[in-house]
């Protein structure tokens, strides 16, 4: 496919968004009524369901840690989440991303509060559309809030990507296949800490550095869009009053 395809003459790309625009995204926390924690996103197409449970007591015993709590998350893509039917037994890929997941969050969690015990995070991706990952981990950081689990910050997540000689926001999944490189970022923007940092494709320095700062800024806007969320839960209108007092 051409770059005239991905990016046309007035800079428009394949969902008609300019360069440096995220597609819409949608969080609902607490959906999940059986966890202690969840939330649901759409990020572009992709639709992705998270549940959060513990901390509780670690099942086998023996991978118990006695200073500081276990994380384990495990991301899983439904057989119909993609335009082939994918076999329901976890992927290769599927277990790189769950410790990727896993490995986002960690620096964000005061594990240290929870010796002993074990948090599982559940990412079920319903559909796919190019950077799952991130949206599961926006998804996930939420749900570990509304689980109530001691944190430092969010962690927000977005990818940003090169298509011929343009640095562009938020890759998709037709850009993702086609496009000339994806960097995924993962980033707790209180402390100013990258989590995540992934590249898939070729950058030269001055466009590693462009899209690197591209990502951070996809990231914090994510970032408005989980606190919004979560005041939306547990505040209601309350905030709307406020702003408007």
């Amino acid at each position: 496919m051409s770059e005239l395809t991905l990016i046309d003459e007035n800079g428009k790309r394949s969902d008609n968004r300019g360069i440096d625009d995220l597609r819409q995204i949608k969080i609902t926390v607490g959906v999940v009524k059986n966890a202690d924690g969840s939330a649901f996103i759409e990020f572009g197409k992709n639709k992705i369901i998270v549940a959060v449970y513990g901390p509780r007591e670690v099942h086998p015993k023996h991978m118990a840690l006695p200073d500081r709590c276990v994380l384990r998350c495990r991301y899983h893509m439904s057989p119909f989440s993609t335009d082939t039917r994918k076999n329901p037994a976890p992927s290769r890929r599927e277990v790189e991303i769950s410790k990727v997941i896993r490995e986002s969050l960690e620096p964000s969690l005061i594990l240290s509060d929870y010796p002993r015990a074990v948090i599982d995070v559940f990412v079920e991706v319903l559909q796919a559309d190019g950077g799952s990952r991130c949206a599961g981990i926006a998804a996930a950081s939420v749900a570990l809030a509304d689980a109530g689990i001691n944190m430092r910050d969010l962690v927000s997540a977005c990818a940003s990507g090169r298509l011929g000689d343009k640095i562009v926001l938020d890759i998709n999944d037709l850009e993702d296949k086609e496009g000339d490189a994806d960097m995924p970022v993962a980033y707790l923007p209180n402390t100013e800490q990258i989590t995540l940092l992934q590249l898939d494709g070729k950058l030269s320095s001055s466009q590693f550095n462009e899209c690197l700062n591209k990502a951070i800024d996809g990231c914090k806007l994510v970032y408005e869009i989980q606190k919004e969320a979560l005041m939306k839960k547990y505040f209601g209108n309350e905030t709307e009053v406020k702003e408007e007092v």
